[in-house]
């Protein structure tokens, strides 16, 4: 079986993990991208021979994104814990390692840390596969290109990620031929950045504005581009942030959602705003393929088959919105009220809020499923594509068009209320850029966001300092520890840690 059956132990286990798992999609394309069957494995030594064995491979790499160190613990001490929104929850005996996240005393042994790495490399190696092996496969040379051009995003998705969290990281982009080429230094995150701009400009190029009803939820050019305006952000390329995020804007694929709160419901996934999602979903029949934990390790404690209540709301992000901002109960769930889905909230428990983005209504849960496990990850909206345009269009001096973008956003949250978020009217640069930051603080709250913008907006001391972040050290986390011990010394460590 070629390029799939290497031996983990021979591995830095993050890097080049046993593609084992990529045979678990069913073979019967009809069945839907998001079926999968754990329990259904094809012989290695026939794979990658026809249109079906691509089809299963793309299938699998969509359903890696929904696992653990995709959407759960690592990611919330990773992208969330660090910030001042949230906090780790739950008990204050239950998962103590969140709180060295939260205060910045973390090291570079804690197991989060590696589930992270492990995760994103797992999905870059599932891209890798498909992108090394499906060309040489006869088929529908359309259908090829497209998941060539899906492998390339989620691979540069999960490399934005790691830079974000770690800067240098090692770039593979092609599958080891041997053993030599096992154990590869960190690239800088310059180079970084360029391979995931080219993954991104090639997959935008060629994947569809739309797709069926059949394949909803699939990647499409409009989330390459957002994505890619991201990227771009990032590196302060504002044109480029201000010329992608128009061509979304201008394409007719999106529009914001008229009810904030409703718009993170399980009724609404996929909807006019939504650019990209994880998918996940509750399957009646194969509760082993229902595998999502996003929803369940953050959901309300003490609830008859609820939620762990993990990554919490802070008080600091409930002081944030401006008085009457609707956008602070759709965001927050707090402790005695009820929910426009009808579940009351005890007035006492262990958390006094919680995060109401993953919520799943409680009439949902299904005994023998994880709680909420049909709720997808909201991973890049419209209203973030019109924050960005914003942005840029603030910094290359094109106010008007900066105010437009920031008043459709608060326009959205304002609903049918003339007395609340009055109109930001600011045309001084710096006074935009402050109100701008404002309004991305509140708009994509609790949406594993908000850590990394404060620091590329360069405030980590003045926002993260009073929690014991420090300048010149926290702009990253330390690598796993694992990975530098299987390196032998390849790896070398982030400063300070």
């Amino acid at each position: 079986m070629k390029n799939l059956m290497f031996k983990n132990s021979l591995k830095r286990t993050g890097l080049y993990l046993s593609l084992i798992g990529l045979l678990m999609i069913p073979s019967a394309c009809d069945q839907g991208f998001l079926d999968t069957d754990p329990q259904g494995k094809q012989a290695g030594t026939v794979f990658w021979q026809s249109g079906e064995d691509a089809t299963k491979a793309v299938n699998a790499m969509y359903a890696n994104l929904r696992g653990w160190n995709n959407t759960a613990f690592a990611p919330i001490a990773i992208e969330s814990v660090g910030s001042d929104d949230a906090e780790k929850g739950s008990t204050p005996s239950d998962a103590t390692f969140f709180n060295d996240y939260d205060n910045f005393s973390v090291g570079s042994g804690d197991g989060q840390l590696g589930g992270f790495w492990s995760g994103q490399y797992q999905n870059i190696n599932y891209a890798n596969q498909v992108i090394d092996n499906i060309p040489a496969i006869s088929m529908d040379e359309t259908l090829k290109a497209r998941y060539l051009a899906e492998a390339k995003f989620i691979r540069a998705y999960s490399y934005f990620r790691l830079v974000r969290a770690f800067g240098d990281v090692p770039l593979r982009l092609t599958l080891p031929k041997d053993a030599t080429e096992y154990n590869i230094p960190r690239n800088p995150k310059a180079e970084v950045y360029a391979a995931i701009e080219k993954d991104l400009t090639d997959a935008a190029a060629v994947l569809p504005l739309s797709y069926g009803a059949a394949d909803r939820g699939r990647i499409t050019k409009g989330a390459a581009s957002s994505l890619l305006a991201k990227v771009s952000m990032y590196q302060q390329k504002w044109q480029q942030v201000f010329d992608l995020t128009t061509q979304v804007i201008t394409s007719g694929q999106y529009s914001l959602f008229p009810n904030y709160e409703a718009l993170f419901r399980v009724a609404n996934e996929n909807s006019v705003e939504s650019i990209f999602e994880i998918q996940n979903e509750l399957i009646p029949s194969n509760a082993d393929a229902s595998n999502s934990q996003y929803s369940q390790v953050q959901g309300v404690r003490g609830v008859t088959g609820g939620g762990w209540g993990f990554n919490t709301p802070t008080k600091t992000l409930a002081d944030s919105y401006e008085a009457g901002d609707p956008r602070r109960d759709a965001t927050i769930i707090f402790r005695g009220e009820t929910t426009p889905a009808g579940d009351a909230i005890a007035a006492i428990g262990d958390n006094p809020m919680y995060n109401q983005k993953s919520y799943v209504p409680f009439g949902l849960y299904t005994t023998g499923f994880n709680e909420g496990s049909q709720q997808n990850v909201r991973v890049i909206r419209y209203a973030d594509v019109l924050l960005m345009n914003a942005e840029a269009a603030n910094e290359l001096g094109n106010t008007a068009q900066a105010l437009a973008s920031l008043e459709l956003v608060r326009a959205r949250a304002r609903g049918a209320s003339k007395t609340i978020l009055p109109k930001v009217i600011a045309t001084d640069k710096a006074a935009l850029r402050t109100a701008i930051w404002n309004e991305r603080h509140v708009e994509l709250a609790m949406e594993n966001d908000r850590y990394f913008d404060v620091i590329r907006q360069g405030r980590g001391a003045e926002v993260f300092g009073p929690k014991g972040w420090k300048a010149g050290k926290n702009e990253v986390w330390p690598l796993p520890q694992n990975e530098l011990d299987l390196s032998a010394g390849v790896l070398v460590q982030n400063p300070g840690y």
